[in-house]
C-alpha cells in the first residue's frame, strides 16, 4: 500500500513540519470546476473559515471530495498568516466567515495534482493531522482525469472531453456507449446553447466522439462556422446531458425528443440550432 504520505515525503515535504490533510467537499458549490475554470473562487473558498482550523500549521495538503471517499489531490499550500474579521464578512458561500488565511502554493507537486486520488480515512473529520495515513487508490495518466458518477452530475469542458475521448477512460465509455440522449453544448462566452440527440449504435460516447474529431463541431452548422473562424473556439464550449434515453428507442423517437427541448430552451431562435 502506497500512502500519500509517502507519496510527498520522498518529494520533499518537510517530515518535520505541522502538516494537515483537508478535504474540501461543499454542495453549495462545485469546486473541481471551480478550481478548474476559477481558481482565484477555489482559493477564496480555501482561505475563508469559520474557526482557526488552520492556526499553528505549518502546510495543507489539499484535496477536493469526490464520490463516496474518494478525494483529488490538489496541491499543498504553505500557511503564512491568519486575519481575524468583522462578523459581517460574507463567504464566496454566500455564509459568515470570520478567519481568513493566507496561502502559498509549494509548486514541487505541480506533477502530482489532480492526478492523485486517495481514500478518507474519516468522511466526517474534513482536516486532519498528517499522521493519519491516507491510501492512494489510483493515480491517473491524464492532468484532468475525473471519474464518471451519474449522467447528471457533470458538465464537461471540451478539454475534458477530449482527454476522455483520446484516452478512451472505460467508465466513461461504458456508461456514455450504453444509452442513447439528448445532450447540451454551451457557448460559454455567448451564452448560446445547441441541443443535439445521440441515437447512433455507440450512444452518447459515439456522437461526443464526433465532435472530438472534428475539432468542436460534429458538422453541425453554426458551431462550424464558429469553430472555423477561429481554431481553439471549441474550448469555450461545455458539454452536458439534458435527457437518457434507451438504447432500444428508435431515430425518429429520439429526434422527437430532441425538438421538445430545442423548443423549450428556444435554441432554434436564439440559440445555435439551424433547424
Amino acid at each position: 500500500m502506497i500512502t500519500i504520505q509517502e507519496l510527498l515525503f520522498n518529494r520533499g515535504l518537510d517530515r518535520q513540519a505541522k502538516t494537515k490533510l483537508v478535504r474540501h467537499k461543499d454542495t453549495r458549490i462545485d469546486l473541481y470546476n471551480a478550481y478548474r475554470t476559477n481558481r482565484e473562487l477555489f482559493l477564496k473558498y480555501q482561505q475563508q473559515q469559520s474557526k482557526e482550523v488552520f492556526t499553528g500549521v505549518d502546510y495543507i495538503i489539499s484535496f477536493i471530495g469526490e464520490q463516496g471517499l474518494l478525494s483529488r489531490f490538489v496541491g499543498v499550500y504553505k500557511v503564512l498568516r491568519c486575519r481575524q474579521l468583522p462578523k459581517t464578512q460574507i463567504s464566496v458561500i454566500k455564509t459568515p466567515y470570520q478567519i481568513e488565511y493566507d496561502f502559498e502554493e509549494i509548486l514541487r507537486f505541480d506533477d502530482l495534482k489532480e492526478r492523485v486520488m486517495v481514500k478518507w480515512s474519516n468522511a466526517i473529520s474534513w482536516h486532519q493531522w498528517i499522521k493519519n495515513e491516507m491510501e492512494v487508490i489510483e493515480i491517473h495518466p491524464g492532468l484532468h482525469y475525473k471519474h464518471f458518477t451519474d449522467y447528471s452530475d457533470f458538465i464537461l469542458d471540451f478539454s475534458e472531453l477530449k482527454e476522455i475521448i483520446t484516452n478512451g477512460y472505460n467508465d466513461w465509455k461504458r456508461m456514455l456507449s450504453g444509452v442513447k440522449g439528448i445532450y447540451l453544448i454551451s457557448d460559454t462566452k455567448t451564452g448560446k446553447l445547441y441541443v443535439g440527440s445521440a441515437y447512433g449504435e455507440d450512444g452518447i460516447w459515439g456522437r461526443w466522439n464526433s465532435y472530438v474529431s472534428t475539432n468542436g463541431h460534429g458538422g453541425n452548422k453554426q458551431l462550424k462556422e464558429l469553430v472555423g473562424k477561429k481554431k481553439d473556439y471549441a474550448d469555450n464550449f461545455q458539454f452536458s446531458i439534458l435527457m437518457i434515453l434507451p438504447k432500444t428507442i428508435t431515430a425518429d423517437q429520439a429526434i422527437e425528443k430532441e425538438r421538445l427541448l430545442k423548443n423549450k430552451l428556444g435554441t432554434n431562435s436564439f440559440g445555435l440550432n439551424s433547424n
